[in-house]
């Protein structure tokens, strides 16, 4: 019979159900369960040069107080230490009380000095790595942002660089914090063990492993501990994104209509508890087992606690120790037994968050390889003609190209229209032209000079875009439109008028200083087609040679389309005007019409010849204007 278990093996995590794709925050999970503590040592000194180098160069003076503070108080512990033996080896002198208390004094007196330097210089570097903490995450956070504004647009089309970027903007930042916080921690715990080991050695070399035999039990319970909390939260994870996604169903504004209208709180409700029961449960047992090994790490403890009082009563009996050394021995065993427990979890806290660092690290490089070289300037003055010649391009990990061997041109003051079914390429094309993205091959030119030849920041500060799905900033109206460039009263007035906002503005009391965010208190929200004015006025108001109207009027209604439209012939006197629509009634009056499909331009000319020739752009206009016929009336 049997009467020896096996080591229990961690129960592998239950299966995702959810229906939810593994989050990128969740990509070190497996690794973080399945890790050696071999393998996190052979880690770990890369990690803190790294984590100690930021620190640095975030504030070298917190820095240095941070890590000198705990140094210092380590040696003032060996040295209280030490002085604890000479005090008590006086006090159990032979001789008068009297004496013994005189001869005991001055080592007294340096255990007082020594232990109110300790505290002193702990508390030194204890309100120096607090104010680390957030100069290393500020750091960190704009190192992030340099690059992901400076980057290539394509690379947020790549899922792989979306992710790393997210994994490094979500959890690389904080974690940076922390692996300086626990690097700080964890050696400040080094020392505090290291200490108590040296004096004990000093005092008598047999007493060193004594502190190992109390320790480590402790140690065990606490990484025993955190170790199932981790498997726990592994295990929830996915449970954990749908309760995430229920309660954005439940309490944002956008599902709320559709919520009631199709009754649909019961089931929301029930899913909620249903997952919020699983969780329930599983935190409940995580809880039972963490109690039982924080019993058994007690009652280690206590066994090994008991095993050194023998030791040192063996030794004092064999006077191998006298009794002031056993004194000063228990007190550097339990003063070491509380830092190799701290250092323990340090270490296994600094080594989760590391993997995230080292994700920040990585991103760094990657972003660094994915912004434009140096180039030379786009020149200040705009252009007498813009052209693409065989321009082709394909998004990352596409299997066919967006655009292949399109050309278009366009004279300065002329309007030229982009249309075509959806996926055609229209907006591809005009991301181009804007210097946006850079063709995979062909050119895109000003006045017969090469864009890539340029530097990306300078061609695109000519050109004023206003995208189809133009983000709504959480800003004023001034600074919706004005979009960081120095406001000019008149040419702001000018350009809200043109897109037709002066109408948005006349409903809000506080005008151009509305804020357009109801999560603000005060904040306006805007319609659809209040947002397309705002929008259009930030291409009216920008002095820019090239301008690009995608979609302009999606969710206008015919007679402010119809305005807008006329404001946007009216605003190309000088400038190139590239007109990106589905309402084909409204390119009537472009100079020139290219018609994409399948990313290739299929046809081009004038709305009249377009007509004439009956191809793809009659067949979407006559199926438009189709809809606007009754019995063969046509309607107005």
């Amino acid at each position: 019979m049997r009467f020896r278990r096996r080591r229990a093996v961690p129960p592998a995590p239950a299966p995702d159900r959810s229906g939810l794709a593994a989050a990128y925050w969740e990509s070190h999970d497996a690794e973080l369960l399945a890790v050696r503590p071999a393998t996190m040592l052979r880690r770990l000194p890369g990690l803190v040069r790294s984590a100690v180098a930021l620190a640095w160069a975030a504030s070298r003076r917190d820095t240095a107080a941070a890590l000198g503070g705990g140094l210092a108080a380590g040696l003032f512990t060996a040295w209280a230490l030490l002085a604890t033996s000479d005090a008590l080896a006086s006090l159990f002198a032979q001789g008068p009380t009297p004496g013994r208390v005189r001869a005991a004094l001055p080592g007294l007196a340096l255990v007082a000095v020594a232990t109110a330097l300790r505290g002193l210089l702990l508390g030194v570097a204890g309100w120096a790595r607090a104010r680390l903490k957030p100069q290393v995450e500020l750091l960190a956070e704009r190192r992030l942002f340099e690059l992901t504004t400076r980057v290539e647009l394509t690379a947020f089309d790549d899922h792989g660089f979306n992710n790393a970027m997210l994994r490094a903007r979500d959890s690389g930042v904080p974690d940076s914090a922390t692996v300086v916080e626990t690097t700080v921690t964890a050696a400040t715990a080094a020392v505090g063990v290291l200490a108590p080991a040296v004096a004990l050695g000093l005092l008598q070399p047999l007493l060193m492993p004594l502190l190992l035999v109390t320790a480590v039990p402790a140690a065990w319970a606490a990484v025993r501990s955190a170790r199932l909390a981790y498997e726990a939260h592994h295990r929830l994870s996915s449970a954990r994104r749908r309760k995430f996604m229920l309660s954005d169903l439940m309490a944002e504004r956008a599902p709320a209509a559709e919520v009631r209208s199709f009754g649909l709180r019961a089931f929301l409700l029930g899913e909620h508890d249903r997952v919020a029961g699983l969780e329930r449960r599983t935190q409940l047992r995580v809880a039972r087992r963490q109690a039982a090994a924080k019993g058994a790490g007690d009652a280690l403890t206590g066994a090994a606690t008991l095993l050194v009082y023998l030791a040192l009563g063996g030794l004092l009996s064999a006077g191998v120790v006298p009794l002031g050394v056993a004194g000063a021995a228990v007190l550097a065993v339990r003063a070491g037994q509380s830092s190799l427990t701290a250092l323990v979890v340090a270490v296994n806290r600094l080594y989760e968050a590391g993997l995230y660092f080292a994700d920040y690290l990585a991103f760094l490089d990657l972003g660094a390889a994915r912004t434009e070289a140096p180039r030379p300037p786009a020149p200040r003055a705009g252009f007498r003609r813009l052209a693409a010649d065989g321009v082709a391009f394909a998004y990352p990990g596409a299997d066919r190209r967006a655009l292949d061997g399109v050309s278009v041109h366009a004279e300065r003051g002329e309007v030229i229209a982009l249309v075509g079914e959806n996926g055609s390429g229209k907006t591809t094309l005009a991301k181009l032209l804007a210097g946006l993205y850079r063709p995979d091959a062909g050119t895109v030119t000003w006045d017969g000079a090469d864009l890539a030849r340029f530097d990306g920041e300078t061609v695109r500060r000519r050109v004023s875009v206003i995208a189809q799905d133009h983000t709504r900033w959480p800003l004023t109206v001034r600074e919706n439109i004005v979009m960081g460039a120095g406001a000019d009263e008149e040419r702001l007035a000018e350009a809200a008028a043109a897109a037709g906002a002066d109408q948005v503005l006349a409903g809000l009391a506080d005008g151009y200083d509305a804020l357009l965010d109801r999560r603000f208190e005060g904040g306006h929200d805007l319609s659809g087609g209040q947002w397309q004015r705002i929008a259009a006025a930030r291409g009216f108001y920008r002095d820019a040679a090239l301008v690009i109207f995608d979609e302009p009027t999606s969710a206008l209604d015919a007679r402010a389309e119809h305005a807008l439209f006329e404001r946007i012939r009216a605003h190309a006197a000088g400038r190139t005007v590239v007109l990106i629509t589905h309402r084909l009634a409204s390119v009537r009056f472009a100079d020139r019409i290219y018609v994409l499909d399948g990313g290739r331009v299929v046809e081009q000319g004038t709305h009249e010849g377009l007509m004439d020739r009956g191809g793809l752009y009659a067949d979407l206009y006559g199926l438009q204007a189709a809809a606007y016929r009754v019995a063969g009336q046509e309607v107005p």
